[in-house]
């Protein structure tokens, strides 16, 4: 370490211990909270790698000082190594056998009145923190957030190198893409009236390097979509961790990537329990959407959905029988040993259900085998007694009804699941569960516009190639496309490439667009394709997710530097802005305001 002739440290302050004892010593950092024991002032002293605490007395020339910085002032002291005594010794820190006694101290500079509190963890508004984030970043937790975010990347890259990945960095200034987002538009000075735009996703990129026979890639890539924020996703910019393989089947880029991620959430697990590589359960979509009502799935959580709409056919119960002759559909969530539960828990998730949108959520009530509630009223108790024992449930669990249209009925019931386990306290805690959700469609009808659209990734091989796409209905292709789930968040997509012109110009027909649209839009990935093109697939991690996991925040802006706030505005650097005259006008760009309603 540095001596104490250093101008501001010869230590952190995370670095003293008792060896230490004795030793006269220049430390630098923050004043993080002063208390003053009449005539003995303690001042805890902050910097990146931990807390000292200083002590001042009335012999002390610090003393005046200390007593006078404001908390937050950068101040250097020089003291002495002390040893603390036995009932004062504060095992919690790394520091805490130990106090320096202040000979000295120098005010670096000094803090005006704070708009914010930095020591403690209390909860103070969005607005104030983001604007005074270079003061929010120095809270404990956030500051350790960051630090641990900075750690899980480098612990990627270090994985991916080990697995035979080399990095290449990919343009920022490219074209639009389709990845289902609106892009952020850079104006081109050069040429007057065209756009660049920033990457949404290296995805063509990544390929044509695949086509350019690098054969194994990956990036810690920062993508930009101008799309609403949410608690999963920050507006404006994110990264991932982004990788392409040549000559790989889909299970082989899963083999690959299920030790780099499992790795991963192992090293900064903290005693969290985690699947193991090799283990990770492979779902198909429709199961998933069936089973968990989501293909997001939270494998925490043990309740599975049943689909009864068989049961009710002909059933006394004459809503559910309408719904399943129209053809929907009746999904079951069990509420596992509830026969203790008032009637008033199975009717507040009824009014939750309409509170969220749906008709409501039905319910049958189950004590000691004896079936309660309207619904086992009219579909009779030997029916009751039918469906319970085909789900496997036992004489005191009760159980939910979703019903209506297949999607509907997914999405209420795979809710509905996550409030009964959520309600019932029956997802398991300190856990990382992981899965694959695999086999998802090709294409999806799209309401509003009447037509047939891509569900995921329109660069994905279909399953059966070009005659799937020449003689299937395009609602029943799957493709090779697979999402990494944890804990009910997609954390990872991908899928293996259409490397076929022919192919892939097929796959765009069906959707709606020319071949002579294909080669515009995607014109350099077309032409690729028709000089020896590799089969290929990757996949994207979402690092700002899995970092958001690991370190157990329930919002992205907790483990991200400068994030912006919910109207995608930095309200540190007063972004975005209006732009001056002159630099419009070497854009070429004359801004149009938008309609007001009258």
């Amino acid at each position: 370490m540095q001596s104490s002739e250093h101008p501001y440290r010869s230590h952190t302050c995370g670095a003293l211990t008792p060896e230490a004892v004795g030793q006269t010593v220049r430390l630098s950092g923050w004043v993080h909270r002063k208390r003053d024991h009449g005539g003995v002032l303690f001042v805890d002293l902050r910097d990146h790698y931990g807390l000292t605490q200083i002590v001042a007395d009335v012999d002390s020339p610090a003393l005046a000082i200390l007593d006078a910085a404001r908390v937050e002032s950068v101040v250097t002291i020089d003291g002495l190594v002390k040893a603390r005594g036995t009932g004062t010794i504060n095992a919690n820190l790394a520091t805490g056998a130990i106090e320096v006694y202040a000979r000295g101290a120098t005010v670096l500079s000094a803090a005006e009145e704070l708009p914010m509190p930095v020591a403690g963890e209390q909860e103070y508004p969005e607005d104030i923190r983001l604007k005074y984030r270079f003061l929010d970043l120095r809270r404990d937790t956030l500051h350790a957030n960051i630090v641990r975010r900075t750690k899980v990347i480098s612990s990627m890259r270090r994985r991916m190198e080990s697995a035979g990945f080399t990095e290449y960095s990919t343009p920022i200034l490219t074209a639009s893409s389709p990845e289902g987002a609106r892009d952020f538009l850079v104006p081109s000075r050069i040429h007057p009236g065209k756009f660049y735009a920033l990457p949404q996703a290296p995805q063509q990129y990544k390929q044509l390097l695949m086509v350019a026979g690098f054969d194994r890639y990956f990036q810690i890539a920062p993508c930009f979509r101008d799309e609403d924020p949410r608690a999963d996703r920050l507006p404006g910019e994110f990264y991932q961790l982004d990788l392409e393989m040549s000559f790989v089947t889909q299970e082989e880029v899963w083999a690959t990537m299920e030790p780099v991620i499992g790795a991963v959430f192992e090293e900064f697990a903290d005693g969290r329990s985690v699947t193991p590589s090799g283990e990770f359960p492979r779902i198909a979509w429709d199961e998933a959407m069936l089973k968990y009502g989501s293909d997001k799935p939270d494998l925490r959580n043990p309740i599975l959905i049943g689909d009864v709409s068989h049961h009710f056919t002909a059933s006394g119960f004459g809503l559910f029988e309408r719904i399943v002759g129209g053809g929907g559909v009746v999904r079951a969530i069990p509420a596992p040993k509830t026969a203790e539960k008032s009637r008033k828990f199975f009717d507040e998730m009824n009014d939750w259900a309409r509170a969220e949108g749906h008709a409501g959520l039905g319910y049958v009530t189950r004590k000691q085998g004896e079936f309660g509630g309207p619904i086992a009223k009219n579909h009779g108790s030997e029916g009751m007694a039918a469906l319970y024992a085909e789900l496997g449930l036992g004489d005191d669990d009760g159980l939910f009804f979703a019903a209506g249209k297949p999607d509907q009925a997914a999405k209420l019931a795979g809710l509905a699941r996550t409030r009964v386990a959520e309600q019932l306290d029956l997802i398991e805690k300190d856990a990382f569960r992981l899965c694959w959700i695999v086999d998802f469609p090709f294409y999806e009808w799209d309401e509003t516009e009447k037509r047939v659209d891509f569900s995921h990734n329109p660069f994905s091989m279909p399953q059966g190639g070009l005659d799937a796409l020449n003689n299937a209905d395009p609602l029943t292709i799957k493709a090779y496309q697979y999402d990494l789930v944890c804990n009910g968040f997609e954390i990872a997509s991908g899928s293996i490439r259409n490397q076929s012109p022919e192919t892939m110009v097929r796959a765009f027909e069906i959707v709606g667009l020319t071949k002579a649209d294909v080669e515009d839009r995607f014109g350099g990935l077309y032409r690729a394709f028709q000089y020896g093109a590799p089969p290929h697939g990757g996949m994207a991690a979402g690092v700002d997710r899995i970092v958001m996991l690991v370190c157990g925040a329930q919002n992205l802006r907790e483990i991200t530097l400068f994030p912006m706030n919910q109207r995608a505005e930095d309200l540190l650097m007063s972004a975005p802005a209006p732009a001056a005259l002159k630099q419009l006008r070497e854009l070429s760009i004359r801004v149009v305001e938008p309609t007001k309603n009258v």
